[in-house]
């Protein structure tokens, strides 16, 4: 896969932060650049998934979360009436 070179415009402080950055961790600012531009394109792909399950699972969880509810009272209940009778 081939670089395509490309030109943006930033502020600044942005710049120096990345240039010293890149500094510290021995790599050019071009790959600087394309690992972030990666991290923050995986990080969106992360967040729509994360809908997508919370979608799919939103009615199930609450009718599992209800019936986890009901047990765990009634077993709490028998604990605190038992020997009361």
């Amino acid at each position: 896969m081939g670089n395509i070179k490309t030109a943006i415009s930033i502020e600044q402080p942005l710049f120096e932060e990345m240039e010293a950055l890149a500094g510290e961790m021995d790599v050019s600012r071009s790959y600087l650049f394309s690992l972030a531009a990666r991290e923050f394109i995986q990080y969106h792909k992360n967040q729509k998934l994360l809908e997508a399950l919370n979608n799919a699972y939103k009615d199930a969880s609450d009718l599992d979360d209800e019936v986890r509810l009901k047990v765990n009272m009634k077993s709490k209940h028998r604990r605190l009436v038992k020997n009361q009778w």
